[in-house]
């Protein structure tokens, strides 16, 4: 036996003893390496079986096992967009595609929909057509052992329905498709296809509550602005008919004169239209914006809402770390292992306890709505219920596998609640690009680093926790759309008002505007007070035709007007007649038209003949304001009417006088000044460009109007009768 030696110095008596301890040290450096070795190989192993990962086998049993069970499997991590109690409608549309066939349901994002479908299968040992659907719809299919035309009949699936359509109605169009053969099935889908290329998208087919709004916005806005505009714009035409010049109309042939004829009806006609109109709009608008509903998802019940929060709460009461085996594995056996003892260390700490990690998806559909506080907080007092001991305290971690991201939630342990919930190191919230670029976004690494902020986390005197979360709404609240006589509706009415008000303002001002046109192309007549200051003495011909015209118009108008709003009483009848009888007479005189270009053997619109109409006309509108006085001024008719009568001399041959009716002004000359009488004589335009005073032409009517203007009327009608 050779003798060991160290450091070149010889043995001593103690060589046994040192020789022992040394044959100790090297048996546990050899355990050492061993163990060493172990788990170098070890962790080759896993990261050879880490591609595995993205489909692990964990999932696809899982899955199959479910299917074993049921041939259709709905997940419970979609309560409020596909409920569970929705399993029995898949089914019967399931029956009529004539082959086996298996249906998983599924939240989006959970795997690789073709070797999930595939691995599925090995695991199930069955053939048979297999669907995957997510929230939206049809994913995937994959006929196996069985002839179905899988592919046709989800393309065809994804292109005629919208993205709205719902699952249920995409597995419905997927089954008729398989139905028809695969022949018919490929046809179908290649019409599809190409009629979605050429931009025909199909229209959505539930709205939502920002579309809600609008509805009800255009609802009050047609509710007010409608019947609003209905009576504004009936008052501006109204008021615009009265002020707008207007072409005489041709004489009755016969003879009838105007009667009131506007009734109570007809002055109710234009406010009953508005409110009728109103009813109309509120009564037809909710048969029109008919949805109630933001989507085709079915009322969940009690179990649908609860039954994931349960699973959960089974699973962490007999282990801590719960991974979903609904979705992608993103732990594998190494990392849970270290996991496990990090949070059994923790528990064992000062001022550590229990530590619960769930690794599940958090999605809007859930029975959370995605929240994560509030699903902790349901786990929590389910797994207290579970366990019959009270209030399960301990630190909630809730890990997304599909986004990455991880939260939080201290409930009753001695750590600052606020600093774990709001100030986790982004590393470990959210990760960085390394983690965005891993499928398992490193939460086997980010979890170990959470352990580690813990164990460094301070202590507090007393528990705390993360508080009481805001309640999710309601699945029933949630999917229902606003009341259309809610929301935008009462803005909605305001702004139909205002518009209402703008249009008839406009529409007013437009007709201001044609009126003001049309008035300066036809003059309206001067006022009775500016008469004698205005009218002139020597009136030209086209004065006297332009004059003419603006009276008849004026004539005509204010009879119709007075008309149209009288009722029918005997002051008001007679008011009319006499209007009627001076202006029937105007008429008379010029056959209808001041303008006509008459023969030379017919009698013109000659300047006396003109004046007289100016006369009528002016009378007539007087007798409508209830005015009897029946004579003009004798000097210059053009005057208007007369206040009194005067022996006066209007003639500069001979000292004769008369006795003539005068307006104001000539009245007042007749005795201040009245010379002035002769230079105010009216005289018209006579042969080659003569002047003649306007009662002196031979065969004029104006020779009796020193005898009233109702004589001058008579005279008129007997006049034509003659001829």
């Amino acid at each position: 036996m050779t003798t060991l030696t160290t450091a070149g110095r010889p043995p001593t008596r103690h060589t046994a003893s040192g020789a022992f301890r040394l044959l100790l040290t090297l048996c546990g450096l050899t355990a050492l390496l061993l163990t060493s070795a172990a788990t170098l190989a070890a962790a080759p192993a896993r990261a050879a079986d880490a591609p595995a990962g993205s489909r692990p086998p964990a999932q696809a049993a899982y899955l199959a096992d479910r299917l074993r069970e049921n041939p259709v499997h709905i997940t419970d991590q979609l309560p409020r967009e596909v409920p569970r109690s929705m399993a029995h409608d898949f089914a019967r549309l399931a029956e009529r595609t004539g082959v086996p066939t298996y249906v998983l349901v599924l939240p989006g994002q959970s795997g690789s929909s073709e070797d999930l479908l595939g691995a599925v299968h090995d695991r199930l040992g069955r053939d048979g057509l297999f669907v995957l659907l997510d929230e939206s719809g049809v994913r995937q299919a994959a006929a196996y052992g069985v002839r179905a035309p899988a592919e046709a009949a989800r393309t065809t699936a994804a292109f005629e329905l919208p993205y709205d359509a719902g699952p249920l109605r995409s597995f419905g169009l997927f089954v008729d498709v398989v139905a028809q053969g695969t022949e018919k099935a490929e046809a179908r889908a290649d019409a599809a296809r190409k009629k979605f290329r050429d931009g025909n998208e199909p229209e959505r087919m539930y709205i939502g509550p920002s579309d809600r709004q609008n509805q009800s916005f255009v609802t009050g806005i047609a509710l007010t602005g409608v019947p609003l505009t209905i009576l504004l714009l009936t008052l501006c035409v109204r008021r615009a008919r009265r002020r707008f010049p207007r072409a005489a109309p041709p004489r009755p042939k016969d003879g009838s004169r105007p009667t009131a004829t506007r009734t109570k009806w007809r002055r109710l006609l234009v406010p009953g239209l508005a409110l009728v109109t109103a009813a109309a709009i509120a009564l037809t608008a909710p048969l029109v914006f008919d949805q109630t509903k933001r989507g085709p998802a079915p009322l969940p019940t009690r179990g649908d809402m609860t039954a994931r929060v349960e699973r959960i709460a089974k699973g962490l009461a007999q282990d801590p770390v719960y991974a979903d085996p609904e979705s992608p594995r993103v732990l594998d056996d190494a990392q849970l292992s270290r996991l496990h003892d990090r949070i059994e260390q923790f528990g064992r700490s000062e001022g550590g306890g229990p530590v619960y990690v769930t690794v599940v998806p958090h999605l809007s559909e859930d029975e959370s709505a995605g929240d994560g506080e509030l699903f902790a907080a349901a786990v929590r007092a389910k797994l207290s219920k579970a366990d019959g001991i009270g209030e399960a305290d301990g630190v909630y971690v809730v890990a997304d596998p599909l986004t990455g991201y991880i939260d939080v939630y201290n409930h009753g342990l001695r750590l600052e609640s606020l600093l774990l919930r709001f100030d986790l190191p982004e590393s470990i919230s959210y990760g960085d690009d390394r983690a965005d670029e891993a499928d398992d976004h490193l939460l086997g690494e980010r979890l170990d680093a959470l352990m580690t902020h813990l164990d460094k986390s301070p202590r507090t005197e007393e528990p705390t926790t993360s508080g009481d979360p805001a309640r999710a709404p309601g699945p029933k609240e949630e999917n229902s759309l606003p009341p259309l006589f809610a929301t935008d509706f009462w803005p909605g009415l305001f702004v139909g008002a205002v518009a209402a008000l703008l249009l008839a303002g406009l529409v007013a001002g437009v007709l201001g505007i044609v009126g003001a046109v049309l008035r300066r192309r036809r003059p309206t007549p001067l006022p009775p007070d500016a008469l004698p200051l205005l009218s002139p003495t020597e009136p030209s011909e086209e004065y006297l035709r332009r004059t003419a015209r603006t009276e008849l118009e004026a004539a005509d108008e204010a009879i119709i007007a007075e008309a149209d709003e009288a009722q029918a009483g005997g002051e008001v009848l007679s008011r009319i007649a006499a209007a009627w009888d001076r202006f029937e007479a105007a008429m008379l005189l010029i056959d209808g038209d001041v303008d006509e270009e008459r023969s030379p053997q017919t009698p013109g619109a000659d300047p006396a003949t003109l004046l007289a109409v100016i006369v009528l006309a002016r009378a007539s509108r007087n007798a409508l304001d209830g005015d009897t006085n029946d004579r003009c001024c004798g000097v210059n008719p053009l005057h208007g009417p007369s206040v009194g009568r005067r022996h006066v001399r209007v003639s500069a041959e001979g000292n004769r006088r008369r006795m003539l009716s005068l307006c104001p002004l000539c009245l007042d000359s007749a005795t201040a000044a009245p010379h002035e009488l002769r230079e105010r004589k009216l005289t018209l335009p006579g042969p080659a460009g003569t002047r003649v005073p306007y009662d002196e032409p031979e065969g004029s009517p104006l020779w009796v109007l020193s005898d009233g203007i109702s004589r001058l009327a008579s005279a008129v009608r007997e006049s034509s009768r003659v001829h």
